[in-house]
């Protein structure tokens, strides 16, 4: 059963199946750059499509997987917006290497690239841990962000017990399945992350490049989530949950709508946790609304 569970070869053979019916193949027909934002030591990798001067979106990946969560957001998106997916460090082609740096530098990477890009202000879109990054960077840099999205995820400056218990829970069964299998570790993010079976295997395939050591970087996030008075967002906010996501997080999404100004909210049905892979119609259209409307 063990081994069942930790090298599941049925699994295995459809994620398999999966990519010879080309099944995990998202088609983008939109011209992508590759970029590279040199650290002390490390290289942040991030790729940028649409038009030069259009206004900017910049998406940021839940945990563990890395820019492709949004290959289904790309075309769509980069028709009227200039768009940026990143690797966070410890991500993807992000490798951390020897530097100190943890998972809350990605505020500071996310100023410079927007730097390099030409641009003063953003539309930040961010998916699970993506959505506390995006908050941070909105928290260290509020007059650079014209409007945050968020899906799956909770306000940083309120500290939550329940959601350390239930993290902590989390993050012990997937670090003890990655010390066996790093396969076992992806299958069971990906059953986490999205309910459909193409949502599973793309999830999969995203991240195929984490390491076992970039559990380490994850260590950032005790700087992201603390307890802070009187945070009053000036900019419009999007709070998206899902049909099927756990319920905490359902609670703790309609309670932070509750408690700030400005925001909008909504739940996405028949969707996982990661609606933007597993229904990227609805997701779309809901956040390219919102961005619209805070862009006229």
């Amino acid at each position: 059963k063990l081994y069942f569970e930790i090298d599941n070869a049925l699994y295995n053979n459809k994620i398999k199946q999966m990519v010879d019916n080309n099944e995990l193949t998202v088609q983008i027909e939109s011209s992508i750059e590759h970029k590279t934002l040199n650290m002390d030591g490390y290289e942040i990798h991030y790729n940028v499509s649409g038009k030069e001067n259009n206004e900017i979106i910049v998406f940021l990946h839940p945990a563990f997987s890395d820019h492709r969560a949004y290959d289904q957001q790309i075309d769509y998106f980069s028709k009227d917006y200039r768009v940026i997916t990143i690797d966070l460090i410890g991500h993807g082609l992000s490798k951390a290497n020897k530097s100190k740096d943890k998972i809350d530098a990605s505020s500071e990477h996310i100023r410079k690239i927007l730097e390099l890009e030409g641009y003063d202000r953003v539309n930040l879109v961010g998916v699970s841990m993506g959505s506390l990054i995006a908050q941070y960077f909105a928290l260290q840099y509020p007059d650079k962000v014209k409007s945050l999205t968020t899906l799956g995820g909770y306000d940083i400056n309120k500290e939550n017990k329940e959601v350390e218990k239930a993290q902590r829970a989390s993050n012990l069964g997937l670090i003890f399945r990655a010390a066996f299998s790093m396969k076992s570790f992806r299958k069971k993010t990906a059953e986490i992350t999205c309910i459909t079976k193409k949502g599973q295997a793309l999830f999969y395939k995203t991240a195929s490049f984490y390491e076992r050591k970039s559990f380490l970087v994850m260590q950032g996030l005790q700087n992201v989530i603390k307890d802070r008075k009187n945070i009053k967002p000036k900019y419009p906010t999007l709070i998206l949950t899902t049909e099927f996501d756990i319920e905490l997080a359902k609670k703790l999404a309609k309670e932070w709508h509750t408690n700030i100004d400005n925001s909008e909210y909504f739940m996405i049905k028949d969707a996982g946790h990661c609606a933007n892979i597993d229904k990227p119609l609805e997701f779309n259209r809901l956040v390219k609304d919102f961005i619209d409307r805070n862009n006229e």
